[in-house]
């Protein structure tokens, strides 16, 4: 019995299951051209654009799959231009089609109000001739006078067969949107559109339109992202919607019209087996997307944890020991400058080591000279000692100029040599020969000096 039961109930469930996708199907779409252009996707992209210039761009890029749309039935796909019509701190930004050269039609229209306490509320709504009436994508904002809880990561919903986890946001955020941050600076100027029929940029080409089940396919694995971050809406939050737009403003195509009219638009229907296809690429292009933000979003994480630990690591460093780093420091800077003292005087003493060697030498070797002429001719002293003061100012006085000195100590030995005038013969030579010689020309001459004084007491002597 209970196997009798099993087999009647599965072709029921498979019955149910075939209803419930039936259903999905006339959920999915509306049976208008707007079915070919997903608001949701619209309302995506103008949150991660810039300015309104690149998000017309990419709205008409192929790559992006976001564009399906014929409207003038030239089995090509339209471009859509955008244009801003501000209405005070409102900007109404329409996308536009242009059917040929004689109509325009309107697609949808983003809603920008900007608020108090700069808040910023947006809808995109979809023109009645393409998406029906009242066809309104908003963000999933937080209830008014809602208190938000930090805890709560938000509710599950079924949208179509898929779980979705559903995202609040404030009015706070939306204004943090790059591109909306971009319209109310100051500096911000109206976009408008240079295209129109015939007329388009040379980056584009026309590509041929997908199916609609080959584009449902496609975007149905964003699903979870769309109906988690954005919502329909019923009602226009901007009260002066229909008289300062839809009454005024709103551009309407009676070809469009006609064709709706006729079923024109339904041929995009008649291929579902197109939608597995769809839905393959689909996949592998939200894969790559969902790694690619994922990648982003952690180098974001991990810069900003690393930016803020050595922040803080900085502060407390300061704080914990500002007077040992003043030390520090201080103390870094005194060692420097009593290194470079002490480097300067101990290479001032080797130099005048070096001199006082060198007139050490040159005085033992004078004083030999002298000795030695001292013993030739010891009848008389005074004589002798004036040939011999010539010889050894003559040997002390000859510089050796590869090794002159440069910068102070040439200026201080030009002194001494220009005040020691009467010990030499006054040549350029002299005045420019070093310290040393100078030095060890007094030296030398106070030694005979000394030598011949003693000799002259010993010659008396005897």
């Amino acid at each position: 019995m209970k196997k009798l039961v099993y087999i009647l109930m599965v072709p029921l469930m498979i019955a149910a299951s075939s209803v419930s996708n039936a259903q999905d199907y006339a959920e999915a779409r509306l049976g208008l051209p707007g079915d070919n252009l997903n608001l949701f996707a619209v309302m995506k992209l103008f949150q991660e654009s810039e300015t309104l210039e690149g998000f017309e761009r990419t709205l008409n890029d192929q790559d992006s799959r976001i564009n399906n749309l014929d409207l003038n039935g030239d089995n090509y796909i339209d471009y859509i231009r955008v244009i801003d019509q501000p209405d005070g701190n409102v900007h109404v930004i329409v996308l536009q089609v242009a059917i040929n050269a004689r109509e325009n039609q309107d697609v949808a229209v983003f809603i920008v109000q900007q608020e108090a306490n700069n808040q910023v509320r947006i809808q995109l709504i979809g023109d009645e001739a393409l998406y029906g009436k009242n066809y309104i994508v908003e963000p999933n904002y937080e209830y008014a006078g809602e208190t938000p809880n930090p805890g709560y990561t938000g509710r599950t919903t079924v949208v179509q067969g898929q779980t979705v986890v559903v995202n609040r946001v404030t009015t706070v955020e939306v204004a943090a949107w790059p591109l909306i941050r971009f319209m109310f600076l100051p500096t911000y100027v109206v976009w408008h559109s240079p295209w129109y029929w015939g007329y388009y940029p040379r980056y584009w080409r026309p590509w041929t339109p997908h199916y609609w089940h080959y584009y449902y396919g496609y975007h149905y694995n964003w699903y979870p992202h769309y109906y988690g971050y954005y919502r329909h809406y019923n009602d226009y939050r901007y009260p002066r919607y229909h008289s300062y737009y839809y009454g005024s403003r709103r551009n309407y195509s009676p070809y469009v019209a006609t064709n709706i009219s006729r079923g024109t638009y339904r041929t995009t229907y008649s291929r579902p087996e197109t939608r597995q296809e769809g839905s393959r690429v689909g996949r592998q292009a939200y894969a790559t997307t969902a790694r690619r933000d994922a990648g982003t979003s952690s180098r974001s994480q991990q810069v900003s944890k690393s930016t803020s630990t050595q922040g803080s690591s900085t502060t407390t460093t300061r704080r914990a020991n500002p007077t040992r780093s003043t030390e520090a420091t201080t103390g870094r800077a005194t060692s420097t400058r009593s290194t470079e003292t002490t480097t300067g005087r101990s290479t001032s003493t080797r130099s005048t080591g070096a001199t006082t060697g060198r007139s050490s030498n040159e005085l033992k070797t004078t004083q030999g000279t002298v000795n030695n002429a001292n013993r030739r001719s010891s009848t008389d002293s005074r004589v002798n000692s004036a040939p011999e003061r010539k010889s050894t100012q003559t040997t002390t006085s000859r510089p050796s100029s590869p090794r002159q000195s440069s910068g102070s100590n040439v200026r201080t030995e030009t002194k001494r040599t220009t005040s020691g005038s009467s010990v030499g013969n006054g040549s350029s030579s002299r005045r420019s020969s070093g310290s040393t010689e100078s030095r060890s020309s007094g030296r030398s001459s106070g030694s005979e000096k000394s030598d011949n004084s003693s000799k002259r007491t010993s010659s008396g002597r005897r």
